[in-house]
């Protein structure tokens, strides 16, 4: 990830559904549980536009989400809160 200025802010771009997941968890996205669709929407937000197939890899793979409900009605939440300096989410 890099960081780039807007108006004076710094802003991380992510170039990897991963990435742009663990900016989300770093921002506290995560503490309440979110749907699929939601998700999508708060990436949206942020300008990115991954695709489904993508996200929900992505998402399968995150380590520091959980996965909760029924195939076709999941809800992510985070496991643990983001801690400063740990890139894997373990």
């Amino acid at each position: 990830m890099r960081k780039d200025n807007l108006r004076g802010s710094q802003m991380k771009i992510a170039k990897t559904t991963p990435d742009a997941l663990k900016i989300l968890w770093k921002e506290k996205v995560f503490l309440k549980p979110k749907d699929f669709r939601a998700i999508e929407a708060d990436l949206e937000k942020r300008g990115y536009n991954f695709t489904d197939k993508n996200l929900m890899m992505a998402l399968k793979g995150a380590k520091f989400l959980t996965r909760k409900g029924e195939k076709g009605d999941y809800l992510y939440v985070q496991k643990h809160p983001y801690i400063e300096g740990d890139q894997n989410g373990d």
